[in-house]
């Protein structure tokens, strides 16, 4: 399956080789959509602990207001599972076997009448872009 959209990463379990003319399409129609939100929640399965901050620091050096803290007390053996809350700044990192491998992005809102909407898998590169 091609990927032409956003909704097209979300019959992966882990994250598709994308070209880079797939990625800046991606990421334009991605960038709409986290304008349009409050906040947002970040999942990143990655074979390291090592992988997933550092993917996770590359979304936060390309968008400033998305921010972490206590990335360096981070640690967790093996394939991993992390999760950061832009709303409050806090990230957990827990050990996770048989994961795909990927950012999950996920478009919050503080009205509760608005639905969130989760984005990805994308790959561990995608916002180095």
């Amino acid at each position: 399956m091609e990927i032409k959209s956003l909704l097209d990463l979300s019959s992966h379990r882990s994250a598709p080789q994308l070209s880079e003319r797939q990625t800046i399409k991606l990421l334009e129609e991605l960038e709409t959509n986290i304008q349009k939100a409050d906040w947002m929640t970040i999942g990143i399965m990655a074979a390291s602990d090592y992988e997933a901050i550092e993917a996770l620091k590359s979304i936060s050096r390309k968008y400033i207001s998305i921010k972490f803290r206590d990335l360096d007390s981070l640690h967790a053996d093996g394939s991993v599972f992390l999760k950061g809350n832009q709303k409050t700044g806090n990230v957990f990192i827990r050990s996770e076997n048989c994961l795909g491998e990927g950012i999950l992005l996920t478009c919050q809102h503080d009205k509760e009448s608005v639905e969130s909407f989760t984005y990805g898998p994308f790959p561990l590169d995608f916002f180095t872009y």
